[in-house]
Order: structure tokens, then sequence, then C-alpha cells
């Protein structure tokens, strides 16, 4: 699964990559992106700032509603469930990101590898989004089973679509889409660091914008 994630570019890049209408002049999201955290989507024709996770709220000890966490990541095989009908149904939507990250080594001892598709450097993951009463619009990645490059770190990884699948996930059949929510058989850029997974702190919020 996806907690982490790069985005190097500006909302104005974005929309010229993408080929769509920037609704979000003025955004202020990190160049690296983790759960709760501010986004980049491409989502109606527009790049838009969302709030990267779905919340769930769930109860304590006493039933008393504890603050909601985000859920970042829908599974391929998952998409039909109730959790996530609703939006594959009706709002998918493109990531754009430079490269993800995953936790590799002892436990204890994780280091960040980041992953990226070879030779670009932006490319489109698939998405979900849905207007929530917690923090407004927000978006989910969706993952499928991992490429042999990955799978001994991770039995997962983003979807990533290609510009020709970019209409059909956006704007085709639920069929469609599911077809095209399946592992990535592109070559991928594996570069792996002595940076730790889990440092006690995140960066603050550094503007592209």
């Amino acid at each position: 699964m996806c907690n982490l994630y790069r985005m190097t570019k500006n909302a104005d890049e974005v929309a010229k990559w993408f080929d769509a209408i920037n609704d979000a002049a003025g955004a202020n999201f990190a160049e690296e992106l983790y759960p709760g955290y501010p986004g980049l989507v491409v989502a109606e024709g527009r790049v838009r700032q969302m709030h990267w996770g779905f919340p769930v709220v769930l109860k304590g000890k006493r039933g008393q509603p504890l603050k909601p966490k985000p859920v970042t990541n829908a599974r391929d095989d998952k998409l039909t469930t109730a959790f996530w009908r609703d939006s594959f149904a009706r709002r998918r939507c493109l990531i754009p990101v430079t490269q993800w990250a995953e936790a590799e080594g002892k436990p204890g001892q994780m280091t960040r590898t980041w992953y990226s598709l070879a030779g670009h450097e932006l490319f489109a993951v698939a998405g979900l989004w849905r207007p929530t009463a917690e923090w407004g619009h927000s978006y989910a990645m969706v993952m499928a089973d991992a490429c042999s490059q990955m799978v001994d770190v991770h039995d997962r990884m983003p979807v990533i679509l290609t510009p020709a699948q970019w209409p059909g996930w956006l704007g085709g059949d639920e069929s469609e889409a599911l077809a095209l929510a399946r592992t990535c058989d592109l070559a991928l850029a594996v570069d792996r660091t002595d940076a730790l997974w889990v440092t006690g702190e995140r960066p603050a919020q550094k503007p592209l914008l």
C-alpha cells in the first residue's frame, strides 16, 4: 500500500500535463504527501486540491466517536464494495505522482525505497474522490497486486495509468474501469535510500505555489 508519495510539480504544470483547467490556484501542499495531507487530483477536467484519505470515524471504549482516520488506498478487488462503490461508479480521478515510497528492511530499521515510472518525471495513478463532512473533498489511490520489480518489498502497488487509459478510467463504464485497475507492466525506476521510514516527525508543509 502507499502511505507516502512525492509530487514535485505545481498546479500550473499539472494542468498543462493533463490538459486540464487549473482550479487549484493558490493551493498549498507539500512535495512529500502523507495520509491526511492536501494534494492535487485531476477530476472532471480540472486540477483540484483535495484531502488525501477518505475519513473513517471509529469509536472509543465508551462508545464516543474518535478523531477521523484517513483511508488512503482502495484495493482493486474492493472497488464495488459498500465503502467504495459510489465513488467508483461516479467519481473517478487521476492523481499526479512523481514517486511513491515503500518501507524496506528489518522492523525498527526500515528505510524508504522510492518507485517511479522509468523515464517519466510525472505519471498518473488511478484515484477515487468524494465530498465529506469532515474534510471537504477527499481522494484515495487505487491499488493492485505488486509487479515483479517490487513484490519482494510489498504485495500491492498503485494502479498506474498511461495517457491512452485516462479517458477510460475517468469516463468509461464500471466494467471498463475495472479492467484498467490492474498491475502495471511498465518498467519502474527504483531508488533505495538510507532514510529511515519512521523519523518521529513529518516535514512542515512546503508550498509549491
